[in-house]
């Protein structure tokens, strides 16, 4: 499943910032307070890093074609880089590929995982290819043709024996999944090795954005998609129902914390008022309104096929989970 290339940054943001300091009295709320400082591998500076990113042309595309995509979303892929631990060894299994920042990432500063790849493009060839080329970190210009499995993991099995992967990178596609997503985690966890890494990332759906949303009336959910009902977040996940549902699936966090990764929040149709108003709401929960959730996990014990009734309902009596 492969996310539509888009970018959620305000244009407001500067704006935004100093309406915020003139209507708030005191200290602002800032969710970047409690996110780690930005990890920049192999000496690089981000710009070096963005330079590559934003140039990548795939199959012959435009050079600069996914700019903002790349440019809006790299401080996510540089943390997401920094979940997988320096010098992994192994198996890596990559869910949702395209357009392959985080492999190339991957690639370059953790080159000893043999990396597989999984994109979903609909209905069609079980295989595919495609030849990134952009020019490099260090100003080497490079290509690459990556294979990959055409696969919809919420209907359809990996072709992977269990037990297949020291690592699973699997970021930015709990959002997409339409209508089973345990199902998905069950998958994922059947190719994972016993004491295995998954590494997930995924909107956070109580970011201080959606709440003002909320407070004034606005909606934060995803419009219709172009893409499909794979191109759009059908249902988003808050940092205790992520835990919740990981901890169903026999998984044990080993790091976990929300990140704003975009320029600034946006806020910026609120009012004074309701700026006051949420800041003396939320402000006890200032560590979990980043904009994403980021979590890595070891895959530690058997898991529950019984449905969580908090995420699940309308399902036979026999099919639900007890107590959940």
């Amino acid at each position: 499943m492969t996310p539509p290339f888009h970018s959620r940054i305000s244009g407001l943001a500067a704006r935004t910032l100093q309406r915020l300091r003139s209507a708030v009295s005191g200290r602002l709320i800032d969710p970047r307070n409690y996110q780690p400082p930005l990890p920049l591998p192999g000496g690089l500076s981000r710009a070096q890093i963005h330079d590559a990113l934003t140039a990548v042309s795939i199959d012959g595309s435009a050079s600069g074609e996914l700019f903002g995509y790349a440019s809006s979303d790299l401080d996510r892929f540089l943390y997401t880089l920094a979940m997988v631990p320096e010098g992994a060894v192994g198996k890596a299994l990559e869910i949702g590929a395209n357009p392959y920042f985080n492999t190339l990432l991957l690639r370059q500063f953790r080159p000893e995982l043999e990396l597989t790849l999984v994109n979903y493009f609909g209905p069609g060839s079980a295989q595919g290819k495609q030849t990134v080329s952009f020019p490099g970190f260090k100003g080497v210009a490079d290509a690459v043709t990556f294979q990959y499995d055409n696969v919809n993991i919420e209907s359809a099995a990996l072709p992977y024996p269990d037990d297949s992967f020291d690592y699973v990178v699997f970021c930015e596609v709990l959002e997409h999944m339409t209508h089973d997503p345990l199902r998905s985690m069950l998958e994922l966890k059947r190719v994972l090795k016993q004491g295995g890494t998954m590494i997930l990332t995924t909107p956070n759906a109580a970011r201080l954005e959606n709440i003002s949303a909320f407070l004034e009336g606005r909606n934060m959910y995803d419009p219709f998609s172009a893409y499909g009902p794979y191109g759009r977040h059908n249902r988003e996940y808050t940092r205790h129902e992520l835990h919740m549902l990981m901890t169903h699936c026999g998984f044990e966090v080993e790091a976990s914390f929300t990140g704003n990764v975009h320029p600034d929040i946006s806020l910026g149709q609120a009012d004074a008022s309701t700026l006051n108003r949420l800041i003396g709401q939320v402000r006890h929960r200032e560590h979990d309104l980043g904009q994403y959730l980021f979590t890595r996990w070891a895959n530690a014990r058997v898991a529950s096929e019984k449905l969580p009734n908090w995420l699940y309902r309308s399902y036979p009596a026999e099919r639900m989970a007890e107590g959940q």
